[in-house]
């Protein structure tokens, strides 16, 4: 297919149909395509899917892509039940984040890199994931690492976002600010700014870099996944999906700390 002009759009209908119907979905795309209906109707239809968004030579040599993915593969399940768990989790970090929301009832995702039916898995990111609960999301988000979408990258001041009644209301900071603000805004849609994710990094390989799936993975970090949620649990369909990452955090599920700047404790 041609490439698409932003992540989160949909491909073609006629990929679409080709993915429903096949075992085996791998995507070498240079916009992501996993928070589409897309990937989503083809893990409910059976197939397993590899994601490998931007991918370049080097990412397939060296980095996350060398980490041993069976034997991190029980702590990511074990990270993502205890997310799966909890009614409430509170995310904060000495960037700054101070965030709480609600995800009672919602699954948690283990994505370690090895997919059975039914499964996605964006490699080589090793990560645990789940959804808030829409419109329960309260308090201030500081990515201080990476924004690896619209050519941002590594980020050279924090962005720093207000969290409101499950959206983001307000975007301070300098360069990547300004960018994420732009494009946000461009949508015309509401649901570009709802809090879709928390995601927790486990590779030791990955590295920050600025490649998406490199930085999502790195253990120290997690990110807050921003518009579309509904392929991880939730219910929203947003024109785009975007992962603000942030080092060294705390996060608390219903009161017992699970994750601790940079080392999981379940």
């Amino acid at each position: 297919m041609k490439p698409r002009k932003r992540a989160g759009e949909e491909p073609p209908a006629a990929v679409a149909a080709a993915m429903k119907k096949a075992d085996v979905v791998i995507v070498p795309v240079s916009y992501s395509i996993t928070h589409t209906h897309a990937v989503k109707d083809a893990a409910a239809a059976g197939a397993r899917i590899i994601v490998m968004t931007d991918f370049t030579p080097e990412v397939m040599m060296h980095g996350g892509i060398e980490a041993d993915f069976d034997q991190i593969k029980p702590t990511c399940i074990a990270v993502a039940k205890a997310l799966e768990d909890a009614n409430e989790i509170h995310v904060t970090s000495p960037g700054g984040t101070d965030l709480t929301f609600k995800t009672g009832g919602r699954r948690g995702n283990a994505l370690y890199c090895v997919v059975e039916k039914g499964q996605f898995s964006t490699i080589p990111t090793i990560e645990a994931n789940t959804t808030p609960i829409e419109g329960t999301a309260e308090g201030v988000i500081v990515c201080d690492a990476s924004i690896p979408y619209l050519g941002i990258g590594l980020v050279d001041e924090p962005v720093i976002c207000k969290v409101e009644k499950g959206f983001i209301t307000d975007i301070q900071g300098g360069r990547a600010a300004e960018i994420l603000k732009k494009d946000l805004a461009s949508h015309g849609d509401k649901n570009s700014y709802n809090i879709a994710e928390l995601g927790i990094g486990l590779n030791p390989k990955c590295r920050m870099c600025g490649i998406m799936l490199e930085d999502e993975g790195v253990l120290g970090t997690c990110h807050i996944g921003i518009g579309t949620s509904l392929t991880l649990g939730g219910v929203t369909k947003a024109p785009c999906h975007y992962d603000l990452i942030m080092w060294h955090p705390t996060i608390v599920a219903d009161g017992k700390v699970i994750f601790d700047k940079d080392k999981p404790l379940v």
